[in-house]
């Protein structure tokens, strides 16, 4: 005698369960693309703030009596007698040219334009220098220079990056939710389509563990392969834009971009958001699934308890 093999109690190829995986696939892909935009919008701004508080700047105007050289070096060396400052950049007259190329054109003759020299000086972030009494000494032995600790501008830094960051993880949150309520309905709506066949289980015996053990499997398959590939693909998606971004270097597109959102490189904390979000999908849907499937039996036993009642589980 050949035994005929058994098929699945809940048939693995159905609409109901390719279109529950669509739909899986797409929340899951929106709400991790949202997570790596929020993680790297959050390091971009960490960075710009971060680049900012590392220097202070020391600007020296022209005067016909000042020699501009022995003034730029004298004020890098007392700016770094003062404990915290690590080290000092004079930029020499081509750097500073550079600079004002986009807005003086090439050529530029400094010797013909009052133009400032600058002095970039760097400092141990967790151990500022008195910024108080490095500035007064500065004015007191060259009048012509002045300190700039870009405090002003960490403060509006430190301001845009905390409401960009609030933005970021409300529209996260946001995501997160109709993702949440996309998933849970829509597995409903799976499930409803196959409540003929917790019926069937129910009245020949099945226990209702075994049922809901049965399509708690079926659903977190088809979650899995969902989330899995929205994951996958979010995760490309940021590996590509930064293979992209390393090929294209010095190009004006590239450049620009860089400077708005910095490297769409997520790092391994993004990763790990995508593979948290996968599993958070994936155990939703299951708990639905049997949650579901659950109170479907507890109403097949109310009716069948009571002919009677003409009302049945809607899902």
């Amino acid at each position: 005698m050949r035994v005929r093999p058994t098929g699945p109690i809940v048939p693995s190829a159905n609409v109901s369960g390719h279109a529950l995986m669509c739909v899986i696939a797409i929340m899951s892909f929106l709400a991790c693309l949202t997570l790596g935009g929020v993680s790297m919008v959050r390091a971009t701004a960490q960075s710009w703030q971060s680049q900012i508080s590392r220097e202070i700047t020391i600007q020296i105007k022209p005067d016909e009596n000042l020699d501009m050289e022995k003034a730029l070096a004298d004020a890098r060396d007392l700016a770094l007698t003062f404990s915290g400052t690590t080290g000092g950049n004079i930029i020499d007259r081509a750097a500073t040219a550079r600079l004002l190329e986009p807005w003086l054109g090439g050529g530029l003759d400094l010797d013909e334009l009052p133009v400032p020299r600058l002095i970039v000086i760097t400092i141990d972030e967790n151990n500022p220098p008195d910024f108080a009494a490095m500035r007064k000494a500065l004015t007191e032995t060259i009048p012509e220079a002045f300190l700039d600790d870009h405090r002003t501008w960490v403060d509006r830094l430190v301001a845009m990056a905390n409401t960009t960051t609030m933005i970021g993880t409300g529209v996260l949150a946001l995501v997160f939710s109709a993702m949440v309520l996309t998933v849970v309905f829509a597995t409903r709506g799976a499930l409803s389509g196959n409540r003929h066949i917790v019926e069937v289980l129910h009245f020949v015996g099945a226990e209702a563990s075994f049922v809901a053990s049965e399509f708690q499997k079926h659903f977190l398959r088809i979650s899995l392969k969902g989330a899995g590939a929205g994951g996958l693909l979010a995760a490309f998606s940021f590996a590509i834009a930064s293979f992209w971004q390393s090929r294209t270097l010095a190009t004006p597109e590239t450049d620009q971009a860089t400077a708005l959102f910095g490297t769409f490189a997520i790092g391994y904390t993004g990763y790990l958001g995508i593979f948290a979000i996968i599993i958070v999908i994936a155990l939703l849907t299951t708990l639905t699934a049997r949650l579901t499937v659950t109170r479907t039996i507890y109403e097949i036993d109310l009716i069948r308890s009571d002919p009677g009642r003409t009302d049945t589980y809607q899902s």
